[in-house]
């Protein structure tokens, strides 16, 4: 199990990263815009610079479902390595089973 304060703290940050979504997208296409002058791409840039550190989706780090801990876990079924070996032990993950040969 994961600290929960680091677990809370993903949780805060994706709420972050939803609420100024939009706005990073509208200020991310004027700095990359080929029509817009050096002006408006420096004041975009600028206030892209002024929103929460926190707000980028690059920091949002990936979590196990049920145990919260964030290594090797997989996309696919947001578990982690552990936890997806004995789910599909269990057979509760649909299309996946050991692998033998």
């Amino acid at each position: 199990m994961a600290k929960t304060s680091m677990v809370n703290r993903d949780i805060k940050r994706m709420k972050l990263v939803k609420k100024y979504a939009a706005k990073r997208a509208l200020l991310k296409k004027v700095v990359l815009s080929a029509t817009a002058t050096y002006d408006e791409k420096m004041e975009a840039q600028t206030k892209l610079q002024k929103l929460p550190r926190d707000a980028s989706p690059s920091r949002v780090r990936t979590r196990c479902a049920l145990t919260g801990t964030p290594h090797s876990v997989n996309a696919k079924f947001g578990l982690g390595r552990m936890k997806l070996r004995e789910a599909t032990m269990r057979g509760d993950v649909p299309g996946l089973r050991k692998a033998s040969w």
